[in-house]
């Protein structure tokens, strides 16, 4: 995406505390405890996003909050939402944000990359990523195999969260029964599995940059 700045410099600015990075996104969320706290604060955003901003931005109303995203990196919008929260009384609680990824393990992925896309009727960006358009459902990325691997499960999840609440998500997960597979890549991600060997991911920007 063209002028699209990195998530260690978006997090390095002032004034976009309310906001974390995951993988493309930055999102956040505002507790509103009711349908019409939070419709306030859409309505709030749509007075002033304008229509170029309004083509990266994306909001989930929900009856308990609202969660905003922007797939571009725009320091200033984000600036003016968590603004427009406070002069609402809202604070946000960006530890609540989590973007999911299914993963499948493929040997040759541009054989089976249009099968995905079709069936699930999403988009593509570059060669291994497929995204909802509408943004309900989770996106579906391919992993590079070397060789096959069927005693393997080939598929699993990636589970990116904000960089500050990897070690608490993790630890969770392994006192609910996970182990921990490998932290070679930490902490970019960590590969955990459940008590049969499923295996998923813990994600952050960290690293990728």
């Amino acid at each position: 995406m063209t002028g699209q700045i990195t998530a260690a410099r978006f997090h390095a600015a002032d004034g976009v505390e309310d906001w974390r990075c995951l993988y493309h996104l930055v999102s956040t969320y505002f507790p509103t405890g009711s349908l019409a706290r939070g419709i306030a604060l859409v309505d709030e955003i749509g007075r002033f996003a304008d229509e170029a901003q309004q083509q990266y931005l994306m909001v989930d109303l929900r009856g308990a909050g609202v969660t905003v995203s922007l797939s571009r990196r725009d320091i200033s919008l984000a600036r003016r939402i968590s603004a427009a929260a406070r002069e609402l009384g809202l604070p946000a609680d960006p530890t609540a944000v989590q973007l999911i990824n299914v993963t499948l393990d493929a040997l040759a992925g541009a054989d089976v990359l249009p099968f995905w896309r079709a069936l699930l009727g999403y988009g593509q960006i570059g060669d291994d990523y497929l995204f909802d358009p509408s943004r309900r459902g989770p996106g579906f990325g391919l992993q590079p195999m070397d060789e096959a691997r069927p005693q393997r499960n080939r598929m699993h999840l990636d589970i990116a969260v904000p960089h500050d609440q990897a070690e608490a998500r993790i630890a969770a997960a392994l006192a609910a029964g996970g182990t921990l597979v490998s932290d070679a890549h930490a902490p970019r991600w960590w590969v955990l599995a459940d008590a049969e060997g499923n295996e998923a991911c813990v994600a952050t920007w960290v690293g990728r940059e």
